[in-house]
């Protein structure tokens, strides 16, 4: 692993760890952590905190950014299919494969009323 860029530049191979004391680590590559979090509303950051008391509201915004990708593509593949085009195909990994460790994190965190912190 690269050692993160001085003066907190952003790093291609940064990696952002998840924790809380209600279940294991949550490890992310930068861009989808960063992706994950300004899905639910957060700025990308270094170091952060998702207090206990406000993961219902950050998962209801996963859940639902996750819900709109998931209507997009199906709205892609209908209109390929409608204009006889073979319909698209999901390259990689998709949002929810990507999004739902931390969304688990943040329900189990959620049950045992734990917060969930990162670089730290």
């Amino acid at each position: 692993r690269t050692p993160p860029a001085a003066g907190g530049a952003h790093n291609a191979a940064m990696l952002y760890c998840f924790k809380s004391k209600a279940a294991a680590d949550v490890i992310m590559m930068a861009d989808s952590a960063e992706a994950v979090l300004r899905l639910m509303g957060r700025d990308p950051a270094p170091q952060g905190i998702l207090e206990a008391a406000a993961l219902p509201g950050y998962i209801q915004q996963l859940e639902a950014g996750v819900a709109e990708d998931e209507a997009q593509f199906q709205r892609q593949v209908e209109e390929a299919q409608a204009a006889g085009e073979p319909p698209p195909r999901r390259h990689g990994v998709t949002l929810r494969q990507r999004a739902w460790p931390l969304r688990d994190l943040m329900q189990r965190s959620l049950k045992y009323n734990a917060d969930v912190v990162w670089g730290v």
